[in-house]
């Protein structure tokens, strides 16, 4: 059973091997989707979940975790080389279970994502109808928590209190929007290719239309997997790939002759999509925003006079980051099917 947390590193002539092989099947591709799990965003310094250093490994060997500003971490090269993709229509949708936004502010459009556990910058009036979604340049999540989702701020039109979008472990998604199950499931039944980055597909693979699995072994999606773990979906894979995302993605883009665009904070979409607190819900949360553009070097002189962050225990803090693995304790499983 150890064997499979053991990080496994394919060499780097076995690497660039199989990239070529996976750019091959990416240009033959019809209907390419992409599932990204927590190991994209490793390289934005948000630890993964599995991984050695992961959340729920270090909650689980009982040490507690560093607190981790979100708010510093940005769009990483596999962000923006899947942005990339779909811009040239080599990608048609993307599939996400993080929470942390990065796919929105990196370009990606909007209708090409569904984040399936929600994501950390929205809360959403569900009184409205339909729902009315407020995006924020914050964590949005300082006071929720599993079953616990208001977020303490009311919608702006009829007054009734705002939740959060995450979808905590054990819980069911029951949002519309930025969940986007229906267009995660029609991505899913077209799919003729499924690219797999970043995810352990231990939650994944607990939703069935995912994985197009009432369709006969001859017609389902062909599977290219990027991990250095063991994935239960290995075994069903064309390809395996054992290296980091973004090795593999800055490879599969030189290989297919595309340059990957370097993150720009001018153009984040989320500074245009959000909409500002009323004058009274300014004190309504302390967390730390994004920087905007054009206030970053005061951002940056704002930290040096900062203290260096303490160590917490998240089992104790509010907020979805961490969420889900409960220090020493037992639960039932919990049916995830959707």
């Amino acid at each position: 059973m150890g064997e499979r947390y053991t990080l496994v590193c394919d060499e780097p002539e076995e690497l660039k091997r199989k990239v070529i092989e996976l750019a091959a099947a990416v240009r033959r591709a019809k209907h390419l989707v992409i599932y990204t799990g927590a190991g994209i965003s490793t390289a934005a310094s948000i630890p993964d979940y599995r991984g050695p250093n992961g959340v729920w490994t270090l909650l689980q060997k009982g040490r507690s975790l560093r607190a981790t500003d979100l708010s510093e971490a940005e769009p990483t090269l596999t962000h923006m080389g899947i942005a990339c993709l779909h811009k040239h229509s080599l990608v048609q949708h993307v599939v996400s279970q993080n929470c942390d936004g990065l796919h929105l502010r990196s370009g990606l459009p909007r209708a090409a994502i569904s984040e399936l556990h929600g994501n950390m910058y929205i809360e959403v009036c569900t009184s409205c109808t339909p729902n009315r979604e407020y995006v924020r340049v914050f964590d949005v999540t300082e006071r929720t928590a599993l079953h616990r989702h208001h977020t303490g701020r009311l919608c702006h039109k009829c007054g009734a209190q705002l939740r959060d979008t995450i979808v905590h472990f054990g819980e069911k998604g029951t949002l519309r929007e930025p969940l986007n199950w229906e267009a995660a499931t029609e991505a899913a039944s077209k799919a003729d290719v499924i690219l797999c980055l970043g995810s352990s597909l231990k939650v994944l693979k607990k939703y069935p239309r995912l994985w197009c699995m009432s369709k006969p072994p001859s017609r389902r999606p062909k599977l290219y997997i990027v991990n250095l773990q063991w994935t239960p979906k290995d075994d069903m894979a064309a390809l395996k790939l054992h290296g980091k995302c973004d090795d593999v993605m800055r490879l599969l883009l030189e290989e297919l002759g595309l340059e990957i665009p370097c993150y720009d904070r001018t153009k984040d979409p989320i500074f245009s999509l959000a909409i500002p607190l009323s004058p009274d819900e300014e004190g309504s949360h302390s967390r730390r925003p994004v920087a905007p553009p054009w206030s970053l070097e005061e951002m940056q002189m704002q930290e040096q006079q900062r203290e260096p962050a303490s160590q917490l225990s998240l089992s104790h803090s509010g907020g979805w980051f961490g969420r889900g693995c409960a220090k020493g304790s037992k639960r039932k499983k919990s049916k995830l099917t959707l």
